[in-house]
Parts: structure tokens; C-alpha cells; sequence
């Protein structure tokens, strides 16, 4: 069995699980606060983030890219239908791209600092970087939600799915980092159709059900974060 090091609110680990749930892989689910920055943590991944995949017998598969990749070379041919990369180069390449976009573009100017200033800081020490929340970091990275969601809005209405043809794991990864911004009620959907309609058919997927679930105490998400018809 697969286990996965994660956080429920960690965008890139919200990936992943999407990602292990669309390939029907079984896996174990771990809790890891990084910030606590546990010795047995970081000697599987010295960078101290989350997520981290353990398969018996092989190094831990340490960042959301890593893992990706690391599933579909593991698992992807055999899962044919199912598999998450797309078979054209030019659609690997933009479904390369596009993960890339949305887990280091969109995480930095906008999923991470929101989840960081409105959700860790609750939890992490102040030597850890806890405390009250930076208003002006929360601004901005609202701000930086509307100039992603127009990009993401015209990607899907321009193509069946973000890097082509086939759901691959560009829509994963956006939909993950979107998610987190969605429980927090800072994504305006009603400013494109297009990216909401897109949206709601990756929310109403078997994989996104365990995500819907999960709640973050003190932080409930708005009434329409479990709706599928949203």
C-alpha cells in the first residue's frame, strides 16, 4: 500500500490525492504539520514540505511534481483510459506546463498565501512564523485569484479540458489549488462562467468527494464549497 505524508489544506497534497483517487490506487493517509518540522519528516523530504508519497521498497517520492511524474511512470501505462498524462508530446508538454502554472505560479502569488495567512497561522507557533494574519499578503493574493481565473476561464472555453483532449493532471492540479481558495469563499466565480463551469465538473468527480469533506475547525467554508450545482 501507498502512503502519503500530507496536510488537508495543502493544496499540492490536495493533488495528489486527486490524482491517487482518478488512478483508483489505494493509499494511506498521514497527517504532517510541517511547520513542526519533525526529525523523521524531513530525513524523507529535507525541504520539509508536504506532500511526501512512501511506497514499500522505494526512496519517499518527496513534491507534487516529483510524485506526478513518479505515478505515471509507476502506474500510468497500466491504467490505459484512466492514465493522467496525456499519449502526444505536444499535450504532455502544455499538461507539463500547466501543472506547473497553477502548482508554482498560482500557489505562490495566490492558494499559498491565503491558506498560510488565514488558516496555518491559527495553528503555527509564533518562532514558526504564527501569528495574526498579514492583511496587505491576503489583498494581494485575492487580487492575484481574478487574473488566474480569467486565464483558466479562457483555457476552458477553448479546449475540452486545460491541456487538450482528455482530463490530465493540469486540471488536477488547478482544481486542488482552487479548492483551498474555494473553502476560503475568495474565489469570484461569478466573474466567469466558463472557469465555474469547468470547475463543477471536476468537483462532481468520485476523487474530489474525500476533499469536500474536509474541514478545518474554527474555518467553516461557505454553503456552496460542498455543492456540486454550485
Amino acid at each position: 500500500m501507498l502512503t502519503l505524508f500530507h496536510h488537508p489544506f495543502c493544496p499540492h497534497s490536495r493533488f495528489i490525492r486527486l490524482a491517487l483517487a482518478e488512478l483508483g490506487l489505494e493509499t494511506r493517509l498521514v497527517e504532517e504539520r510541517a511547520w513542526e518540522r519533525r526529525r523523521e519528516f524531513l530525513l524523507m523530504n529535507p525541504a520539509g514540505t508536504t506532500p511526501v508519497l512512501i511506497e514499500e521498497g522505494m526512496p519517499a517520492v518527496p513534491g507534487a511534481g516529483v510524485i506526478g511524474e513518479y505515478l505515471d511512470e509507476r502506474f500510468g501505462a497500466a491504467e490505459e483510459a484512466r492514465r493522467l498524462m496525456p499519449e502526444s508530446i505536444s499535450e504532455r508538454i502544455e499538461a507539463r506546463r500547466l501543472m506547473s502554472w497553477f502548482n508554482d505560479k498560482f500557489f505562490t502569488e495566490a492558494s499559498g498565501p491565503l491558506v498560510l495567512e488565514r488558516v496555518f497561522k491559527r495553528f503555527m507557533p509564533q518562532q514558526a512564523g504564527g501569528g495574526e494574519p498579514n492583511a496587505e499578503a491576503i489583498r494581494a493574493a485575492r487580487a492575484n485569484v481574478r487574473h488566474h481565473l480569467a486565464y483558466l476561464g479562457w483555457l476552458a472555453q477553448t479546449r475540452d479540458w486545460l491541456a487538450g483532449d482528455v482530463m490530465s493532471f493540469a486540471d488536477l492540479a488547478a482544481a486542488a489549488q482552487l479548492s483551498v481558495v474555494d473553502y476560503l469563499g475568495d474565489v469570484p466565480w461569478q466573474d466567469n462562467a466558463a472557469a465555474k463551469a469547468w470547475y463543477a465538473r471536476v468537483k462532481s468527480r468520485p476523487s474530489f468527494r474525500p476533499l469536500l469533506r474536509d474541514m478545518m475547525p474554527g474555518v467553516p467554508p461557505p454553503p456552496a464549497y460542498t455543492d456540486l450545482d454550485f
